[in-house]
């Protein structure tokens, strides 16, 4: 979204700076507002991207905020300063739809964003639009809070759901690879649909491309043209196996690229990983044994042990 916003900044000082309005002091400071702060939320998203992850939600967050105070202000700077009451609102208005839609936020903090502008602009949608305008403009501002609290209530059941889920999901991976749901083993209808989940745990989180799974499950002269089709099988076979157990957010497929969530999931690997001392007892020099791309992690696993 930063570099979106950027990119307006730089289109905005272009287009006006060969059409040279009288006005276009104010545009080019309208535009140049976009690109500085734009800017400045992009350096801190960026900046923060590996930031420890007790302290991720308030990092992460900052640049939406930076980037929703610059879309509402927008529009405030539009209906006074551009003297563009209407586009000044919608302006206000879009940006709250796209931080309802892509965004995860807190209620308060989006309510007294919208407040203190709409306080702002409140003057002026009464001399321009009277009394009703006003009306309908509070109401607007209502339903987006309204919104915005159904939606924190929605992810906060979500996160429970998952919460739950990852005290019954489990991954044995000392030993032959092992998949279980409350205790009972995950059975995929095809066998490399195991393979494939496994592969994507060990990888911890990180995106796997198409070209790679080919290359792991059926050797690196695979055709990718050909196994391409196979892969969609085994992709729609985890899909369906998995939303049967009503097992969410595990399993995420992009485009062209593939991986698991591993906080939604125990795992004997991530505890070792994580300096588990019973982890490290419990690894008895096997990981995921009947796959061969798993031996180098054995030896792996191995001299962390040693170490």
């Amino acid at each position: 979204m930063s570099v979106i916003l950027f990119l307006f900044g730089i289109f905005g000082l272009t287009i006006h700076n060969i059409i040279r309005e009288v006005d276009s002091c104010m545009y080019r400071i309208y535009f140049a507002i976009f690109m500085v702060v734009s800017l400045c939320a992009f350096i801190i998203a960026y900046k923060t991207k590996n930031v420890a992850r007790e302290k991720a939600y308030i990092w992460k967050s900052l640049p939406f905020y930076l980037d929703f105070t610059l879309g509402i202000g927008a529009g405030t700077y539009n209906f006074y300063i551009l003297d563009q009451p209407f586009n000044g609102f919608v302006t206000y208005c879009i940006t709250g739809v796209i931080a309802l839609s892509a965004f995860s936020f807190s209620p308060f903090l989006f309510l007294s964003c919208l407040i203190f502008w709409f306080g702002v602009m409140a003057p002026g949608i009464y001399h321009i639009f009277s009394f009703t305008g006003l009306v309908d403009s509070t109401l607007v501002v209502i339903t987006m809070f309204t919104l915005s609290l159904y939606k924190r209530r929605t992810e906060k059941k979500l996160i429970l759901l998952l919460r739950k889920q990852k005290k019954n999901l489990e991954a044995k991976t000392f030993g032959n690879f092992t998949l279980l749901y409350e205790n009972k083993v995950i059975k995929f209808s095809r066998i490399k649909s195991t393979e494939l989940v496994a592969y994507l745990i060990y990888k911890n989180g990180s995106s796997v491309r198409t070209k790679e799974l080919i290359s792991v499950l059926w050797g690196d002269n695979a055709d990718s043209a050909r196994y391409g089709a196979n892969l969609r099988n085994l992709i729609v076979d985890i899909k369906h196996s998995l939303s049967e157990l009503e097992i969410q957010q595990f399993f995420i497929a992009e485009y062209n690229n593939f991986r698991i969530n591993p906080d939604v999931i125990k795992c004997d690997y991530y505890d070792f990983l994580a300096g588990d001392s019973q982890a490290k007892k419990n690894f008895a020099g096997e990981f995921m044994s009947q796959y061969s791309w798993a031996e180098d992690v054995t030896g792996f696993l191995e001299r962390k042990v040693l170490n």
